[in-house]
Parts: structure tokens; C-alpha cells; sequence
């Protein structure tokens, strides 16, 4: 499940990622994407997981298109999380996007958001 939060910077999707991420989910995020990516800026994400267990089928496949669609897209993306997955999925995202991307465990959060906001 998804819970977007709101920020003051015009260019961040700010959201809160619990238990598994459904196609619903992921469909919250893509419209608001485009409205960024429609203004000539880069999307810049803050991802914050708590007890999140990754995507069930379909969400995995709908975010999948949605980033194929997108990469060139993404700015800065600062993960949030308590697990080692989550570290090695910064890890990996990294290394599939021109993305920077950073991993911050939770206790750390108020850093990352400090971070996403330069």
C-alpha cells in the first residue's frame, strides 16, 4: 500500500510504502510523474518503507512499464528503509538508472528527506 505525503518541492514524490504494492498503487504514482516530467523537470522520489514486502504480480509488472517508460525521467531517489533488501534494491536501482540514488535506514529518515530536498 501506498500513502503519497506532501512536500514544498514541485519536482518530489513523497510516499509511504507498507506491506505489498499493488498495480492500484503504482497507477497512484505514474499521472504524477508525468505532471512533472510535462513541466521539463526530473521526477525526484522519497520512498519510505515500512513493513513493505515488495509488489504482488501485478504491481511489479505495472511498475516495471511505468519505469521503462521513465528512466530518463527520475532524478534523485532517496530510499528509506529497515531491511538489508531494501539497501541492495538502492543498490540496484542505482545501477539501472543515471538516477543518484541513496539508501537511508529509518531511524535516519529526517536526513533523507533533508537530502532529497537539495
Amino acid at each position: 500500500m501506498i500513502h503519497l505525503f506532501k512536500t514544498h518541492k514541485d519536482n518530489l514524490i513523497a510516499v509511504k510504502l507498507e506491506g505489498k504494492i499493488s498495480k492500484s498503487d503504482v497507477e497512484k504514482i505514474h499521472p504524477l510523474i508525468d505532471k512533472i516530467t510535462e513541466q521539463g523537470k526530473k521526477a525526484d522520489f522519497y520512498l519510505e518503507m515500512h513493513d513493505s514486502h515488495g509488489y504482488d504480480l501485478k504491481g511489479l509488472w505495472a511498475d516495471l512499464k511505468v519505469d521503462a517508460s521513465h528512466l530518463s525521467d527520475y532524478g534523485k531517489i532517496a530510499l528509506v528503509g529497515e531491511k538489508k533488501w531494501q539497501e541492495w534494491a538502492a543498490k540496484g536501482t542505482n545501477f539501472f538508472t543515471g538516477s543518484e540514488v541513496k539508501y537511508f535506514e529509518l531511524k535516519n529518515k529526517e536526513q533523507a528527506m533533508a537530502w532529497i530536498k537539495q
